[in-house]
Protein backbone atom coordinates (compact mmCIF):
# COMPACT_ATOMS: atom_id res chain seq x y z
CA UNK A 1 0.00 0.00 0.00
CA UNK A 2 1.19 3.14 -0.67
CA UNK A 3 1.95 5.97 1.66
CA UNK A 4 1.12 9.80 0.95
CA UNK A 5 2.40 12.10 3.30
CA UNK A 6 1.71 15.78 2.71
CA UNK A 7 1.43 18.66 3.93
CA UNK A 8 -0.55 22.04 3.07
CA UNK A 9 0.07 24.74 4.25
CA UNK A 10 -2.96 26.29 3.05
CA UNK A 11 -5.08 25.23 6.09
CA UNK A 12 -5.34 28.11 8.55
CA UNK A 13 -6.74 26.43 11.35
CA UNK A 14 -9.89 25.41 12.31
CA UNK A 15 -11.83 28.52 12.74
CA UNK A 16 -11.13 29.11 9.29
CA UNK A 17 -13.01 25.96 8.45
CA UNK A 18 -15.41 26.80 10.27
CA UNK A 19 -15.99 30.52 8.72
CA UNK A 20 -15.62 28.57 5.69
CA UNK A 21 -19.18 26.34 6.13
CA UNK A 22 -20.83 29.12 7.94
CA UNK A 23 -20.74 31.58 5.08
CA UNK A 24 -21.07 28.44 2.81
CA UNK A 25 -24.21 26.85 4.21
CA UNK A 26 -25.57 30.43 4.68
CA UNK A 27 -25.34 29.93 8.99
CA UNK A 28 -26.67 32.86 11.37
CA UNK A 29 -23.14 32.97 13.43
CA UNK A 30 -25.25 33.83 16.60
CA UNK A 31 -27.31 30.88 15.81
CA UNK A 32 -25.05 27.64 14.61
CA UNK A 33 -27.38 24.80 14.27
CA UNK A 34 -24.29 22.47 15.86
CA UNK A 35 -25.64 19.20 14.17
CA UNK A 36 -25.36 20.17 10.93
CA UNK A 37 -21.85 22.41 11.10
CA UNK A 38 -20.46 19.36 12.69
CA UNK A 39 -21.44 16.96 10.30
CA UNK A 40 -19.98 18.70 7.64
CA UNK A 41 -16.78 19.89 9.87
CA UNK A 42 -16.19 16.25 9.88
CA UNK A 43 -16.77 15.31 6.24
CA UNK A 44 -13.73 17.51 5.70
CA UNK A 45 -11.69 16.44 8.11
CA UNK A 46 -12.95 12.56 6.78
CA UNK A 47 -11.69 13.94 3.36
CA UNK A 48 -8.26 15.08 5.09
CA UNK A 49 -7.64 11.95 6.57
CA UNK A 50 -8.66 9.79 2.53
CA UNK A 51 -5.95 12.67 1.33
CA UNK A 52 -3.29 11.16 4.12
CA UNK A 53 -3.08 15.05 4.74
CA UNK A 54 -0.95 16.10 8.11
CA UNK A 55 -3.70 17.15 9.92
CA UNK A 56 -3.12 19.29 12.96
CA UNK A 57 -4.14 18.42 16.27
CA UNK A 58 -5.84 21.53 16.63
CA UNK A 59 -8.53 20.26 13.93
CA UNK A 60 -9.16 17.16 15.83
CA UNK A 61 -9.51 19.27 19.39
CA UNK A 62 -11.96 21.59 17.75
CA UNK A 63 -13.98 18.16 15.88
CA UNK A 64 -14.20 16.77 19.78
CA UNK A 65 -15.07 20.78 21.26
CA UNK A 66 -18.27 20.41 18.27
CA UNK A 67 -19.30 16.90 19.25
CA UNK A 68 -19.05 18.15 23.31
CA UNK A 69 -21.32 20.64 22.96
CA UNK A 70 -23.91 18.98 20.46
CA UNK A 71 -23.90 16.17 23.19
CA UNK A 72 -24.62 19.11 25.76
CA UNK A 73 -27.41 20.75 23.53
CA UNK A 74 -29.18 17.41 23.25
CA UNK A 75 -29.38 16.88 27.18
CA UNK A 76 -33.38 17.75 28.21
CA UNK A 77 -33.20 20.81 29.98
CA UNK A 78 -34.28 20.80 33.39
CA UNK A 79 -36.38 23.98 35.01
CA UNK A 80 -35.57 24.89 39.14
CA UNK A 81 -37.99 25.46 41.32
CA UNK A 82 -37.72 28.59 42.53
CA UNK A 83 -38.85 29.42 46.12
CA UNK A 84 -41.88 32.16 45.90
CA UNK A 85 -39.69 34.20 48.62
CA UNK A 86 -36.53 34.06 45.95
CA UNK A 87 -37.38 35.99 43.06
CA UNK A 88 -33.74 35.36 41.72
CA UNK A 89 -33.82 34.68 37.88
CA UNK A 90 -31.59 31.30 36.85
CA UNK A 91 -30.19 31.39 33.39
CA UNK A 92 -28.55 28.49 31.69
CA UNK A 93 -25.69 29.31 29.54
CA UNK A 94 -25.80 28.48 26.13
CA UNK A 95 -23.16 26.15 25.01
CA UNK A 96 -22.24 27.52 21.79
CA UNK A 97 -21.75 30.96 23.54
CA UNK A 98 -17.55 30.41 23.95
CA UNK A 99 -17.46 28.90 20.24
CA UNK A 100 -19.43 31.96 18.81
CA UNK A 101 -17.32 34.73 20.57
CA UNK A 102 -14.03 32.74 19.46
CA UNK A 103 -15.26 32.56 15.71
CA UNK A 104 -16.44 36.26 15.55
CA UNK A 105 -12.44 37.35 16.95
CA UNK A 106 -11.28 35.22 14.56
CA UNK A 107 -13.61 37.04 11.69
CA UNK A 108 -12.62 40.02 12.67
CA UNK A 109 -8.41 39.43 12.79
CA UNK A 110 -9.26 37.76 9.55
CA UNK A 111 -11.00 40.87 8.36
CA UNK A 112 -8.32 42.96 9.42
CA UNK A 113 -5.73 40.80 7.85
CA UNK A 114 -7.44 41.57 4.48
CA UNK A 115 -8.19 44.84 5.00
CA UNK A 116 -4.12 45.66 5.89
CA UNK A 117 -2.99 43.50 2.80
CA UNK A 118 -5.09 45.91 0.26
CA UNK A 119 -3.39 48.54 2.16
CA UNK A 120 -0.41 47.07 1.44
CA UNK A 121 -0.93 46.33 -2.33
CA UNK A 122 -2.05 49.86 -2.74
CA UNK A 123 0.82 51.45 -1.15
CA UNK A 124 3.26 49.25 -2.98
CA UNK A 125 1.93 50.92 -5.94
CA UNK A 126 3.19 54.40 -5.37
CA UNK A 127 6.68 55.09 -5.97
CA UNK A 128 8.64 58.43 -5.32
CA UNK A 129 10.68 58.13 -8.36
CA UNK A 130 9.96 60.86 -10.81
CA UNK A 131 8.61 58.96 -14.04
CA UNK A 132 10.84 57.81 -17.20
CA UNK A 133 10.09 56.54 -20.44
CA UNK A 134 9.15 53.24 -20.31
CA UNK A 135 7.96 52.95 -23.82
CA UNK A 136 10.87 50.64 -24.78
CA UNK A 137 9.56 47.76 -22.33
CA UNK A 138 5.86 48.21 -23.49
CA UNK A 139 5.96 45.21 -25.47
CA UNK A 140 6.79 43.13 -22.87
CA UNK A 141 4.15 43.76 -20.76
CA UNK A 142 2.34 40.96 -19.39
CA UNK A 143 -1.68 40.61 -18.96
CA UNK A 144 -2.37 40.88 -15.44
CA UNK A 145 -3.93 38.01 -14.01
CA UNK A 146 -7.47 38.01 -12.15
CA UNK A 147 -7.85 36.87 -8.51
CA UNK A 148 -8.46 33.01 -8.61
CA UNK A 149 -11.95 32.49 -6.34
CA UNK A 150 -11.64 28.94 -5.62
CA UNK A 151 -10.46 28.35 -2.41
CA UNK A 152 -8.82 24.79 -0.99
CA UNK A 153 -12.16 24.31 0.29
CA UNK A 154 -14.15 24.21 -2.60
CA UNK A 155 -11.11 22.07 -3.95
CA UNK A 156 -12.00 19.42 -1.34
CA UNK A 157 -15.53 19.60 -1.89
CA UNK A 158 -15.35 18.97 -5.55
CA UNK A 159 -13.05 16.20 -4.61
CA UNK A 160 -15.64 14.94 -2.52
CA UNK A 161 -18.61 14.70 -5.12
CA UNK A 162 -15.97 12.91 -7.17
CA UNK A 163 -15.97 10.58 -5.22
CA UNK A 164 -19.23 9.59 -4.92
CA UNK A 165 -19.73 9.50 -8.29
CA UNK A 166 -16.87 7.37 -9.28
CA UNK A 167 -18.18 4.64 -6.08
CA UNK A 168 -21.76 5.10 -7.91
CA UNK A 169 -20.40 4.20 -11.38
CA UNK A 170 -18.07 1.45 -9.85
CA UNK A 171 -19.19 -1.80 -11.63
CA UNK A 172 -19.97 -4.32 -8.73
CA UNK A 173 -17.18 -7.02 -9.51
CA UNK A 174 -14.03 -5.60 -11.12
CA UNK A 175 -10.08 -7.22 -11.54
CA UNK A 176 -8.09 -4.22 -11.27
CA UNK A 177 -4.35 -4.56 -12.17
CA UNK A 178 -2.02 -2.13 -10.00
CA UNK A 179 -0.29 0.78 -11.21
CA UNK A 180 1.27 2.86 -8.80
CA UNK A 181 2.41 6.34 -10.15
CA UNK A 182 4.60 8.82 -7.99
CA UNK A 183 2.59 12.64 -8.18
CA UNK A 184 5.67 13.67 -10.01
CA UNK A 185 4.63 11.58 -12.67
CA UNK A 186 0.93 12.18 -12.59
CA UNK A 187 2.21 16.04 -12.35
CA UNK A 188 3.68 15.81 -15.66
CA UNK A 189 0.65 13.82 -17.40
CA UNK A 190 -1.62 16.68 -16.18
CA UNK A 191 0.94 19.15 -17.81
CA UNK A 192 1.10 17.11 -20.97
CA UNK A 193 -2.43 16.67 -21.29
CA UNK A 194 -3.96 20.56 -20.69
CA UNK A 195 -0.66 21.69 -23.17
CA UNK A 196 -2.50 19.27 -25.53
CA UNK A 197 -6.30 20.68 -25.04
CA UNK A 198 -4.79 24.17 -25.68
CA UNK A 199 -7.99 25.58 -23.49
CA UNK A 200 -9.39 24.49 -20.04
CA UNK A 201 -10.92 21.31 -19.22
CA UNK A 202 -13.35 20.55 -16.36
CA UNK A 203 -11.88 19.14 -12.92
CA UNK A 204 -13.56 15.72 -13.20
CA UNK A 205 -11.72 15.07 -16.68
CA UNK A 206 -8.42 14.76 -14.76
CA UNK A 207 -9.81 11.64 -13.64
CA UNK A 208 -10.35 9.00 -16.00
CA UNK A 209 -9.32 6.22 -14.17
CA UNK A 210 -11.54 4.56 -10.83
CA UNK A 211 -9.20 3.57 -8.73
CA UNK A 212 -9.19 5.39 -5.53
CA UNK A 213 -5.38 5.28 -5.13
CA UNK A 214 -4.82 7.02 -8.60
CA UNK A 215 -7.90 9.48 -7.85
CA UNK A 216 -5.71 10.44 -4.70
CA UNK A 217 -2.47 10.92 -6.40
CA UNK A 218 -4.26 13.01 -9.41
CA UNK A 219 -5.47 15.46 -6.86
CA UNK A 220 -2.48 16.07 -4.97
CA UNK A 221 -0.91 16.57 -8.03
CA UNK A 222 -3.52 19.09 -9.15
CA UNK A 223 -3.08 20.75 -6.00
CA UNK A 224 0.64 21.14 -6.22
CA UNK A 225 0.65 22.05 -9.44
CA UNK A 226 -2.05 25.11 -7.91
CA UNK A 227 0.88 25.93 -5.46
CA UNK A 228 3.44 25.64 -8.02
CA UNK A 229 0.99 28.28 -10.20
CA UNK A 230 1.43 25.66 -13.24
CA UNK A 231 -2.30 25.90 -14.06
CA UNK A 232 -5.28 28.17 -12.79
CA UNK A 233 -8.52 27.10 -11.39
CA UNK A 234 -11.82 28.90 -11.89
CA UNK A 235 -15.20 28.56 -10.91
CA UNK A 236 -18.46 30.72 -12.47
CA UNK A 237 -20.92 30.01 -9.78
CA UNK A 238 -21.50 28.84 -6.04
CA UNK A 239 -21.64 25.03 -6.00
CA UNK A 240 -20.26 24.77 -10.13
CA UNK A 241 -18.26 23.02 -12.01
CA UNK A 242 -14.31 23.65 -11.58
CA UNK A 243 -12.32 23.84 -14.81
CA UNK A 244 -8.27 23.27 -14.68
CA UNK A 245 -6.49 25.29 -17.72
CA UNK A 246 -2.24 25.79 -17.48
CA UNK A 247 -0.02 28.81 -17.08
CA UNK A 248 1.49 29.30 -20.27
CA UNK A 249 4.58 29.42 -18.54
CA UNK A 250 3.65 26.37 -16.83
CA UNK A 251 2.57 24.71 -19.97
CA UNK A 252 6.17 25.07 -21.32
CA UNK A 253 7.58 23.91 -18.78
CA UNK A 254 6.81 21.03 -16.11
CA UNK A 255 5.00 19.40 -19.42
CA UNK A 256 8.08 19.09 -21.52
CA UNK A 257 9.89 17.10 -18.87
Amino acid sequence: MIQYNVKIDAFEGPLDLLLHLINRLEIDIYDIPVAQITEQYLIYIKTMTELKLDIASEFLVMAATLLAIKSKMLLPKHEEELDDLDSEISYEEDPRDELVERLIEYRKYKEAALDLKSLEEERGLMYTKPPIDLSDFAKDKQPEKTELNVTLYDMLAAFQKLLRRKKLQRPMATKIARQEISIEARMTEIMNELKHIKGRTNFNDLFPVAAKEHIVVTFLAVLELIKRKEIDVEQHENFGDIFVHAVKEGAEGLGNN
